[in-house]
């Protein structure tokens, strides 16, 4: 019997998109020039059975039959990594934490390690990218560790499944899926199909032995490595570590996580002995605020159920163009030019002639709708060049007709903002019921965006 002929197979490095040729753009992803060709070799009729037919599963179960039990879960001690992941690491679950080159994705896990060593757990890092000597000298900076950690410098796939067979370590971390290699896979490391291979065999040994997993991927400008994005469908929680790697701040965002909620983030601040928990962001993102500036005003968003406040600037001036230019920095640019037009048709206000920058200082990225009223605010505030109140804060979601409407978790808002010393609030008007003003905090209800104004400016 003549033997089958191996096949090519083209794959898009960002999204994994399967093709049995080469194309510009991936139909899946929308990018360009992202395919790459691998040899996929067909399988045997040993693999399928007899007669080429699939071999008998498990039978089903009944739903109404199946009981449900609590995760077991492992604390880190890192209140901000456990409030991302749902209240800790839980046993034998796979993580994906993806992020640019740089950003301290190795040194989160490290400092992880480093708690639970400490703890009693048994904890085995495996690198493929550094030394024993570089890692040891990272760690040093870090802390002392204890004689339950231990380390290993390996890319073969299947002498690391040896030795987690061996140690059997209670939490395992891959730094990085794009070194490993699995002698099964013809192709380089780092391509689609070793990084899906890979993440494969780690899951079963996840799943068959009760270890938590943490696999680190990282991407890099050229997209000459396999994105974590191919692997996001096979592992438990995605985590993706943000920010600018020359600034100090990072946040740790969850986009996906079978044991908890998505939205929560953990904000963390790099220092020479590692990552500082940040406890307070509101605080440490107002710290540095101007005085006596115009186009300054605090808004007040959510990052699942923690409030967090930010301040929005806005610069506007005259265009010397005929097109005027307008730039955002931490928010989307076409809202932006959408609350524009509100305030022209609504407010009166000639800004079809004037340049607009729009920036969220710290760093963040916000999309949540609760800060376009802040935003109108700030574009009036430079535009009139008037200052308003550093002690304000506002929040509430501008409608096309330039109504006010009503946002989640005011109360958990307004607190956060009574918290940090704010004396006044502009909310929607609908958000007053059950809050009211005090001595420490007035509440101005809004329903329109012109009623905000005359309250403010």
């Amino acid at each position: 019997m003549a033997q089958a002929k191996n096949k090519s197979v083209f794959y898009c490095q960002n999204c994994g998109f399967e093709s049995t040729k080469w194309m510009g753009q991936c139909p899946g992803c929308k990018e360009w020039n992202t395919f790459v060709e691998e040899v996929v070799k067909p399988a045997s009729l040993k693999d399928m059975g007899r007669g080429g037919t699939a071999k008998i599963g498990n039978t089903p179960a009944v739903l109404a039959d199946i009981t449900i039990q609590e995760e077991s879960r492992v604390q880190t001690r890192i209140v901000e990594l456990d409030r991302v992941l749902g209240g800790g690491i839980v046993q034998g679950s796979l993580t994906l934490v993806g992020g640019d080159p740089g950003i301290g994705k190795s040194t989160l896990l490290l400092q992880t390690c480093r708690k639970l060593a400490a703890d009693g757990h048994k904890v085995l890092y495996i690198s493929g990218e550094e030394s024993q000597v570089q890692i040891k000298m990272r760690a040093d900076r870090i802390g002392s560790f204890a004689d339950n950690m231990l380390l290993l410098c390996e890319t073969n796939l299947g002498s690391i499944a040896e030795v987690i067979r061996r140690e059997m370590p209670k939490v395992v971390i891959i730094d990085s899926i794009q070194t490993m290699y699995n002698e099964a896979v013809s192709a380089a490391p780092g391509s689609v199909s070793q990084v899906r291979e890979s993440t494969g065999v780690l899951l079963q040994l996840a799943k068959g032995m009760n270890i938590s997993v943490f696999i680190v991927g990282h991407v890099t400008k050229e997209g000459t490595v396999a994105g974590p994005r191919v692997l996001e469908h096979m592992v438990d929680t995605v985590l993706y570590f943000e920010g600018d790697r020359y600034a100090s701040y990072r946040i740790l965002r969850g986009v996906k996580n079978r044991f908890g909620s998505t939205n929560e983030i953990g904000v963390f601040e790099m220092r020479q002995e590692g990552l500082a928990e940040v406890h307070n962001p509101s605080e440490y993102m107002l710290d540095g605020r101007p005085e006596g500036a115009s186009g300054s005003v605090v808004a007040c968003a959510m990052e699942g159920t923690r409030p967090l406040l930010l301040e929005i600037q806005a610069l506007v001036c005259h265009s010397n163009f005929g097109i005027p230019r307008r730039q955002t920095t931490g928010t989307d640019l076409n809202r932006v030019n959408l609350l524009m037009a509100v305030l022209e048709k609504r407010c009166g206000v000639q800004l079809s002639g004037c340049d607009a920058y729009v920036n969220i200082a710290g760093g963040m990225k916000i999309q949540e709708p609760a800060i376009d009223l802040t935003i109108v605010l700030a574009v009036l505030s430079s535009f009139k060049n008037r200052e308003i109140s550093p002690r304000l804060v506002a929040f509430g979601e501008v409608g096309l007709s330039g109504e006010v409407r009503s946002v989640s978790m005011a109360a958990q808002r307004v607190a956060e903002a009574r918290k940090l010393g704010f004396d006044t609030c502009i909310l929607p008007a609908v958000c007053m019921k059950g809050l009211k003003s005090d001595e420490h905090m007035k509440l101005i209800g809004v329903r329109t965006i012109q009623d905000a104004v005359n309250a403010v400016l």
